[in-house]
């Protein structure tokens, strides 16, 4: 989306340059930027690499889990090199986890699976894991209880949309919860994210998705308005463009919060 392409089709020009100057002149002083498959690392590190502001995740995403089954141990050894590659931008092992609501990508066992195995990450590379869980506590709590001993840096459950009672356990357990526009779509949730304790709160954005919408619960608390583009084609440089989300929209996340 930042290279102006929705679904394949080029709506205007490249812009990731402009959307990282806007961020940084709105006060961000850091930023992750998360790869969700192997495919992505060089591409991630190309960008990371131009900027000290910039480091990187390393991980397969629990929908793209499928590409381990044709040579699982050649998946993971070039998740392991491309850590060792990038280590001094790699900040976290992951986008990892379990996600069942989007399991026509990978099916269960298969996310299970290479979820589990790429725990071992965190052991070999003493480093803290980015968290994937959607519709799927129960199997997620069970992986990560019985891997604990390999986590020893702790990691953030990422746009965390769960229970006060699944966040309370995940905080027991010594996570972070990760706050984005999905993480508050209803009245529900909010109440949920009042009550989690700030020291264990992380904000982002998840950008490009997880915006506030102006149908979620959260929505009426945001008091900062971006100019924004309502086509895409109508793209300029001082235009945020509707229903993609930009890193400096972590300020409707952090207001709220």
């Amino acid at each position: 989306m930042f290279q102006g392409i929705y679904r394949g089709t080029k709506k205007h020009q490249p812009d990731l340059e402009v959307v990282l100057k806007r961020s940084w002149e709105a006060g961000m002083e850091k930023m992750i930027v998360t790869v969700g498959e192997l495919s992505d690392v060089e591409e991630v590190a190309k960008i990371v690499e131009k900027d000290d502001r910039l480091v990187m995740t390393v991980g397969c995403h629990p929908m793209n889990c499928g590409q381990f089954v044709a040579d699982p141990e050649k998946y993971f050894m070039d998740l392991k090199a491309s850590i060792e590659k990038y280590r001094n931008k790699v900040v976290a092992a992951g986008e990892m986890g379990l996600d069942y609501y989007l399991e026509e990508y990978c099916e269960r066992e298969c996310q299970k699976k290479y979820f589990e195995k790429q725990i071992e990450l965190m052991e070999i590379f003493d480093l803290p894991v980015f968290l994937h869980c959607r519709d799927s506590y129960k199997d997620f709590m069970a992986i990560l209880e019985r891997n604990m001993e390999k986590i020893s840096h702790g990691g953030v459950v990422h746009s965390f949309d769960g229970s006060l009672e699944e966040a309370n356990r995940l905080i027991d357990m010594g996570f972070y919860l990760g706050l984005t526009g999905c993480s508050m779509k209803t009245e529900e949730q909010l109440k949920v994210v009042k009550a989690i304790p700030i020291e264990r709160i992380m904000i982002e954005t998840d950008a490009p998705w997880c915006s506030i919408r102006s149908s979620y619960a959260a929505a009426k608390y945001v008091k900062t308005n971006f100019s924004t583009a309502k086509k895409k084609e109508k793209w300029s440089p001082d235009l945020l463009i509707d229903g993609r989300c930009e890193p400096v929209q972590i300020l409707y996340v952090g207001y709220f919060n």
